[in-house]
């Protein structure tokens, strides 16, 4: 099912025993286009404290509740190693997080839509020892916020650019819960289309600029504006999502 990720923001996220916050964001891989870290906000509970749940571990929302169920125990959460407010997620703090959950750092692979396998091991980790200098220059890395890992709150907004100009600006994205990819980008065309909007899928984003909040893509304007319609409100079925495909000759989604 795709879930908008606008609307789960302020979702309440319940573990298999209480209540453990909200959905305040989500931190996905810009390689694979996965989410990786769901930000929790525990509000009152731990005392402002922001957690990060595994996506292995999100279950289905409930639109009617408001609610995303988690499969972790609120003493889980409680115990899991602390994020800095504010501040991006380290290579080391994300290895903490790994270590402690038992999870895979692989998950996702490292292209969009590669393999890997959801709660897998975690292998142990260890340097060579051939030479200092090495473990020295990776444990500086280990400290520096992950390149790769961005914040849908963060891209939303981003201006998007087709090969000859300027077609809009990213309202939001639609997430697939069954892997928690990032599907399709919600783009808003209201200064050069007024009134429309269009769906572009990973496969068209041929470059972002995050130092000047840029998306390009590979097409023109005309192919986006002959692109398939669509309609905020209306429902992304698979028969449109391959009319879509077949429109920028993007790969399909196992069809």
């Amino acid at each position: 099912m795709l879930l908008v990720g606008s609307v789960l923001k302020g979702y309440a996220v319940v573990a298999s025993d209480g209540r453990i916050g909200t959905v305040s964001d989500f931190l996905f891989d810009d390689r694979t286009w996965k989410v990786r870290w769901l930000v929790v906000d525990t509000g009152v509970w731990l005392s402002g404290r922001k957690v990060l749940v595994h996506p292995s571990a999100i279950g289905h929302a409930n639109y009617e509740l408001r609610e995303l169920s988690v499969a972790l125990t609120m003493a889980k959460v409680k115990g899991s190693p602390d994020i800095l407010q504010d501040q991006p997620v380290s290579q080391q703090m994300e290895s903490h997080h790994y270590e402690y959950y038992g999870l895979d750092p692989l998950w996702g692979g490292t292209s969009y839509f590669g393999g890997g396998a959801i709660g897998a091991p975690l292998p142990p980790t260890y340097y060579d020892g051939r030479e200092r200098r090495q473990r020295d220059e990776m444990e500086a890395r280990s400290h520096e916020g992950d390149p790769h890992l961005r914040s849908v709150a963060e891209v939303t907004g981003y201006h998007v650019h087709a090969s000859d100009g300027q077609i809009g600006h990213v309202e939001d994205c639609l997430f697939d819960d069954t892997d928690w990819t990032i599907r399709y980008l919600i783009i808003d065309t209201r200064n050069w289309w007024p009134g429309e909007h269009v769906l572009l899928s990973p496969y068209g984003v041929k470059e972002i600029s995050w130092s000047r909040h840029l998306v390009r893509l590979g097409v023109d304007r005309d192919r986006v504006k002959s692109s398939p319609p669509w309609k905020p409100l209306d429902t992304v079925e698979e028969a449109y999502e391959r009319r879509l495909h077949d429109h920028y000759h993007w790969p399909g989604y196992g069809w």
